[in-house]
């Protein structure tokens, strides 16, 4: 069965494999990408984010250790540290040293530079 929305056949190529929701999941609004943050963010900072959305659970929290986080994302913890003061910076995560816990925030207003992308067209 082909479903028409538009010019685009929204039928699955392998309904046999249509993920199912089957306990915990992961999720990040669209506005991630429209909204510019996805180019907003180097590789590195890009990898961190979704780990953390990935672990976190449904108030965004997640409590992996700082050793283990880098270590999952192959990179030394100086590395790592310095990335994820620069996701604290662009107010995209919160960090709480004393507990070891992170938290996935709701999204801020969009980066300056997807704000001067829309300007621009």
């Amino acid at each position: 069965m082909t479903s028409n929305h538009g010019s685009f056949d929204r039928t699955p190529i392998r309904p046999d494999r249509v993920p199912r929701i089957d306990g915990s999941f992961a999720a990040i609004s669209h506005r991630f990408l429209r909204d510019g943050f996805w180019a907003s963010l180097e590789h590195h900072e890009l990898l961190l984010y979704f780990l953390l959305a990935l672990v976190a659970d449904r108030q965004g929290m997640s409590f992996y250790h700082d050793d283990r986080l880098a270590a999952i994302l192959r990179l030394v913890l100086d590395d790592f540290l310095a990335v994820r003061a620069a996701l604290v910076r662009k107010d995209l995560i919160a960090y709480d040293p004393t507990g070891h816990r992170h938290q996935v925030l709701s999204l801020p207003a969009p980066p300056t530079i997807a704000s001067q992308a829309r300007n621009d067209e």
